[in-house]
């Protein structure tokens, strides 16, 4: 070891000529002897020392513990306690959650003197490599922009880091030593129920647990905010179990952007009505349904506003967007909950009819619409009467893909409007159609 700067803090002048007169020999400086604590303080920032001998029983205001706490804890030097007998050190360790970094009995012998300084320093250095990688390990777990949460086995808090915090709306402080579960609150949105022991989980099994995205985190305040992250369990160099770490994030705008993604690919974004991909993906699902049980029979209707062209040609097109949405309101208050009405663009609207036992249900459901279409509608003050054209199309076994449905009850609307139009008109397969009209896919 190489020669370090010592100061001896000791109030018998006697020993403290003896422990100086052996560190030299041993090859350290001592750079100070002083006999109270005070005065050590004093002299610890005019010297510099490496280490720091102190008498266990020193006399003064500032006893040999309290100076051990304050150049340990303020100052952060080793520190080697002098005692007489090891019962005094006993007694301190009973009293104190703190230690020195090591101690000696009266008289030193040089041997036991070095090694007792060895160790001190080497617990020292040891302490100031753990307290800088922890500095580090913390100095990441403040910067990572997920929340971060440390258990240990039994699945109590150790550690948050601040993000952990804001989510949850718990402080570190309060949340140590409590269970996981009090603290990161989950539930399934999708069934209601809490989530518990997940930390105990990943424990047992020393596997990691992804957390299902349909998880809702009931913060302090009872903010609900949708999380998405893992758990997993943490091992030491020997690979022992010693906890678990929980990393997630809020993932609420996240969400909340996919659904409205969702949202644009199958609703219409004027009236909210599905769109023309969702109605046949319906009526794909309905149409393979019929397939194995031949008993089911459903309709589809095509709609196509009258005379909507000229509604927006006077009124502007803003009126005409408010028209449609009345409309999509009053075709939806005139059908079941199990219907779908969508809208397909424009003024046209598609229609699907399940569970219908006979023409007539359908026939209704037409006469229906166009008699509250005919009431009257106010638009910017303006009072609009409208009618729309209908076109229906029965289900069968002639027909090999739904798509013909739609096309067959497109062709009947149209020949509506070649009737006069504010009518129905159903499909029939022995009946030649004369349209122009481009087929819809």
């Amino acid at each position: 070891m190489s020669c370090l700067k010592i100061l001896v803090v000791e109030d018998e002048k006697k020993n403290a000529l003896d422990i100086k007169k052996r560190l030299q020999k041993l090859g350290h400086y001592v750079s100070e002897i002083t006999e109270y604590g005070d005065k050590a303080i004093q002299k610890l920032g005019e010297v510099n020392p490496n280490l720091v001998l102190v008498d266990i029983c020193l006399l003064g205001i500032i006893d040999g513990v309290r100076l051990a706490d304050i150049v340990m804890n303020d100052f952060q030097l080793p520190v080697l306690y002098l005692t007489e007998d090891d019962s005094e050190i006993e007694q301190i360790y009973e009293n104190r959650q703190t230690e020195p970094f090591s101690y000696i009995t009266k008289p030193v012998a040089e041997q036991d003197l070095q090694i007792a300084i060895e160790i001190a320093v080497y617990k020292h250095q040891t302490k100031i490599k753990l307290q800088e990688q922890q500095q580090k390990f913390m100095a990441i777990l403040k910067s990572m922009g997920c929340a971060v949460m440390i258990t240990d086995t039994c699945g109590c808090i150790h550690l948050m880091n601040p993000i952990a915090e804001e989510l949850t709306g718990w402080k570190q402080e309060e949340a140590v030593t409590k269970k996981l579960a009090e603290i990161l609150s989950l539930v399934d949105k999708d069934t209601g129920v809490l989530i518990k022991n997940l930390a105990t989980q990943v424990i047992q099994t020393g596997v990691v647990l992804n957390l299902p995205e349909t998880l809702t985190l009931i913060a302090k305040d009872d903010t609900e905010i949708q999380i998405g992250g893992n758990i997993a369990p943490i091992r030491d160099d020997n690979g022992n179990l010693i906890g678990s770490v929980v990393v997630f994030q809020d993932i609420t705008q996240r969400k909340q952007t996919e659904a409205q993604l969702v949202r644009n690919a199958f609703y219409d974004a004027l009236t909210g009505l599905p769109n023309r991909v969702l109605f046949l993906e319906r009526l794909s699902q309905v149409f393979e349904r019929r397939k194995r049980r031949n008993n089911d029979r459903y309709a589809v209707l095509f709609l196509d506003v009258d005379g909507f062209k000229g509604i927006n040609d006077s009124f502007g097109h803003g009126a005409g967007d408010n028209l449609l949405i009345e409309i999509a309101r009053r075709l939806e208050s005139c059908l079941r909950s199990a219907d779908t009405v969508a809208r397909f663009g424009g003024d046209e609207f598609a229609i699907l009819i399940e569970d219908i036992k006979d023409i007539s249900d359908t026939t209704n459901v037409a006469k229906r619409i166009q008699e509250t279409l005919k009431l009257p509608i106010y638009i910017e003050e303006h009072k609009i009467s409208i009618s729309a054209s209908i076109g229906i199309a029965l289900s069968c076994s002639s027909y090999e893909q739904p798509e013909n449905l739609l096309r067959d009850a497109d062709m009947a609307m149209y020949e509506a409007k070649q009737q006069g139009k504010a009518r129905y008109v159903v499909f029939n397969s022995q009946k030649s159609y004369h349209t122009n009209r481009p087929v819809k896919k």
